[in-house]
């Protein structure tokens, strides 16, 4: 079994390394971090959340967005006819962070610090393979209770329409009542996602004003607000995971240097960051059934010392 999760008011847990880190809570050379969370009996029960035997697929295609944000590579499929014969390869040219991802725990360090997960050195992502996303494929991926809390269909009922495309930030009482609206109930090792409604709004743009907000380098984005509150709220549940339909995740540009999401999930705590996901369709069924958790399953790509994958998500209802 996991060990306890200390109280927030703990950490850092090293003390003597950067602010909020729980290195070493699953031991000095663990590469997991709150993946270990995800055991034999969070997938059993996470199998029970199966009942309409409803599949939905969480991933963008890959040759979306029009055009990457952050100055990415676009996707690029080219097929390659093995003439004569009647047989085709492809072969795939890709940034694993243009599209839906997970971001892995080589991705962002504490940027002060020059330092990613339990201390792995820039030198070392170079070198080796340490902390790299194929740590998690090799421990059988991202499989456990997925809860969806849909901001969007919240916040039109409650007459707010949100920005998108602009530092919206959802804060712990949107995300608490959500949950308290849906009658949800987290539990330890949940995958959280967050929906906003920014993908259907970036795949609505025409051609000229997505390039144009791509352009924007970092882009405006709806996203969960970075600071303390939102942290020890993310620490307390005890999530495995979390992602969005958001690029970032948490509001961007980004809102706090002391609290940034991307320092304390990935660097401090080995917390997955998943962004771009398309939640479209998993809200839809999710409001029709009245039912927002699901069995949840993710295999990233086997590549050893991956920085990030794209998820091949599926939410099962």
């Amino acid at each position: 079994m996991p060990p306890q999760t200390p109280p927030f008011s703990s950490l850092p847990l090293q003390k003597d390394g950067p602010r909020g880190n729980a290195w070493g809570l699953y031991g000095d050379k663990d590469e997991l971090g709150m993946l270990n969370r995800l055991t034999p009996e969070t997938t059993l029960a996470a199998t029970k959340e199966i009942v309409h035997g409803i599949r939905i697929a969480t991933d963008w295609p890959m040759s979306m967005p029009k055009v990457p944000c952050f100055g990415r590579q676009k996707f690029h499929q080219h097929i390659y006819h093995k003439a004569p014969r009647t047989v085709n390869d492809d072969i795939l040219t890709l940034n694993t962070q243009s599209s839906t991802q997970w971001d892995g725990f080589r991705h962002f360090g504490y940027q002060d610090h020059k330092v990613y997960f339990n201390g792995c050195k820039q030198e070392e992502v170079m070198a080796s393979t340490r902390n790299g996303t194929h740590i998690w494929v090799e421990n059988g991926g991202v499989v456990g209770r997925g809860v969806l809390l849909d901001y969007a269909a919240w916040a039109k009922s409650q007459g707010i329409t949100p920005a998108l495309r602009a530092t919206t930030e959802i804060t712990v009482t949107d995300l608490e009542a959500i949950a308290s609206a849906q009658g949800v109930v987290f539990q330890p090792g949940d995958i959280l996602f967050v929906h906003s409604g920014f993908v259907k709004s970036l795949e609505r743009l025409p051609d000229e004003e997505a390039s144009a907000y791509a352009a924007n380098n970092p882009p405006s984005a709806i996203g969960v607000k970075s600071c303390e509150e939102s942290l020890k709220w993310i620490w307390e549940k005890q999530f495995a995971a979390v992602a969005g339909d958001m690029p970032a995740f948490e509001a961007i540009p980004f809102q706090s240097t002391t609290h940034w999401m991307h320092e304390w999930l990935l660097a401090g705590w080995g917390m997955p960051i998943g962004e771009l996901f398309d939640l479209e369709k998993l809200a839809e069924e999710c409001a029709r059934l009245k039912k927002w958790s699901f069995f949840f399953s993710s295999v990233p790509l086997n590549v050893p010392g991956g920085v990030a994958s794209p998820p091949n998500g599926v939410a099962i209802l």
